[in-house]
């Protein structure tokens, strides 16, 4: 790059920031997909105490729908999180990472009780009060990886 070297790497004191932000966040995934657990059991017994069947993947229970819709959209963000915060933290700051990272995680973990327990046919629109900081943090980690680049 213009004759330039760029030492690449980072060592495990100044990596510790992002390497905790990923972990929380692989553990809040995680967390989500055990929320999915719970919900399916707790259903399952719910339907068949009144003797109806209860279709975990064709069916529209409103509180399975939200708890997919949880894990889901923390699946579909990850890997552009993950990457945006590494890259960050290679090319422009770890502590900046961690920091923008940390506020991401913090948005995705008040993503549930934005969305609600149960989700309707309806898109709650308080759901758009975390999802556009959300935004926000994933391109000023971008944004600043390319600006750093250039």
């Amino acid at each position: 790059m213009n004759g330039l070297a760029i030492e690449m790497g980072l060592d495990l004191d100044t990596a510790a920031g992002p390497i905790w932000v990923t972990l929380c966040y692989l553990g809040l995934y995680y967390a989500f997909m055990q929320n999915i657990a719970q919900t399916k059991m707790r259903l399952y017994r719910e339907y068949r105490e009144r003797g109806e069947r209860f279709d975990r993947y064709h069916g529209k229970d409103p509180e399975m729908l939200a708890a997919d819709r949880i894990q889901l959209n923390t699946l579909e963000h990850m890997p552009v999180f993950l990457v945006a915060l590494w890259l960050h933290a290679f090319f422009v700051s770890p502590q900046t990472a961690t920091y923008a990272g940390a506020a991401y995680v913090g948005l995705r973990l008040l993503y549930p009780f934005v969305l609600g327990k149960s989700l309707g046919t309806g898109f709650p629109l308080r759901v758009l009060l975390v999802t556009f900081p959300s935004y926000g943090v994933l391109a000023y980690l971008l944004v600043t990886v390319g600006l750093g680049v250039l």
